[in-house]
């Protein structure tokens, strides 16, 4: 699928799936939405907004707030692609929301989908 086809998507149609490949694995509404938030910066009255809204995929992402900096912390591999690899940044910020369900739906604890362990760590050394 081209890029610019994800970008016009309307998120409100991409947040279901994203909430039912986590809860299809034993996840639930609210740890997707925390992550989301954890990686964007919305709050959860403006993540609401959101869902009930029209804005696409990639205006999502281009309007948030304050995209965490520990989201370059996130490795692996999303759909057969490295996500540290993607070098198009929009499509490397939906590729970090799309591991970060993947590790919520593989039952990775909270701590770790939001590197908290691993910059805990960097701060002591």
């Amino acid at each position: 699928m081209d890029n610019e086809k994800v970008y016009r998507m309307e998120f409100a149609k991409v947040y279901p799936l994203l909430v039912n490949k986590a809860v299809k694995k034993g996840r639930t509404r609210e740890e997707v939405d925390e992550v989301i938030r954890w990686l964007t910066g919305y709050s959860q009255e403006e993540l609401a907004g959101m869902i009930q809204g029209t804005v696409s995929y990639g205006d999502f992402f281009r309007n948030a707030p304050e995209l965490n900096e520990n989201r370059k912390l996130i490795k692996g591999v999303v759909c057969g692609v490295r996500v540290e690899n993607v070098e198009e940044p929009l499509m490397r910020e939906i590729r970090y929301l799309d591991k970060l369900v993947d590790e919520l739906a593989k039952g990775k604890t909270m701590d770790k989908i939001l590197r908290r362990q691993i910059v805990l760590q960097r701060k002591v050394t």
